[in-house]
């Protein structure tokens, strides 16, 4: 449980979490904005793996992922609602 807790904070404040949202916030597309954060989550679990597909655990990709396509996404809002006020 916590190597799953240590994993989720892990890629919030790593890559996937802070160039998901810069990335997000350049765009006002909701799907652009999480694509390009899930893109950031692929890249990010493989180079650490050193670009080797087998060192890749399916939960960290998985995770890595999710997060990526939720941050892109809130980056996206961000951008849709400041551009509103």
């Amino acid at each position: 449980m916590l190597e799953l807790l240590g994993t989720i904070g892990a890629n919030i404040i790593s890559l996937p979490g802070i160039l998901g949202l810069a990335l997000g916030m350049m765009t006002r597309r909701l799907w652009l904005g999480g694509l390009m954060g899930a893109v950031v989550g692929v890249l990010e679990t493989v180079i650490f793996a050193h670009w080797n597909f087998a060192n890749v655990s399916m939960v960290e990709l998985l995770i890595a992922v999710v997060i990526g396509l939720c941050a892109g996404t809130l980056g996206s809002v961000i951008r849709i609602k400041g551009a509103t006020v």
